[in-house]
């Protein structure tokens, strides 16, 4: 069965997309950008600000879903410049304890409303 995971706490889908979807005890999260949900605009500053609020909608979403960030298991991190890389790694690093996730990191030429950072998860509920 796949359920369609939806909260005003992260910013709403910006295309034909769902923020999330659960399928069985896994959980595929959309590319989170560094927007503001109050606002829908990137929050103020660099990389670093918005790969925190990238976290905060990730956060959000995870715990709509009755999930959190220990039960991620697979990440993939898009960067509009991997000079950045250093700056979001840091950020990334405090977001958890003990295990990191399975991650990929790539660069790419131009991110949704030109964001500087796009984080999507795959998160598994251990029954």
């Amino acid at each position: 069965m796949k359920k369609v995971i939806s909260t005003s706490n992260a910013p709403a889908a910006i295309g034909p997309y769902s923020q999330a979807i659960q399928a069985g005890n896994i959980l595929f999260m959309s590319g989170q950008l560094g927007i503001d949900p109050s606002t829908g605009e990137f929050v103020t500053g660099g990389v670093k600000e918005q790969t925190v609020q990238a976290f905060k909608n990730i956060h959000a979403i995870l715990s709509e879903s009755g999930y959190n960030i220990n039960d991620v298991v697979k990440t993939t991190v898009f960067l509009s410049d991997m000079g950045d890389f250093g700056t979001m790694n840091e950020v990334y690093a405090s977001q958890f304890t003990g295990t990191f996730p399975a991650r990929s990191a790539i660069a790419v030429k131009t991110l949704p409303k030109n964001g500087l950072v796009e984080i999507e998860v795959i998160a598994v509920k251990l029954v």
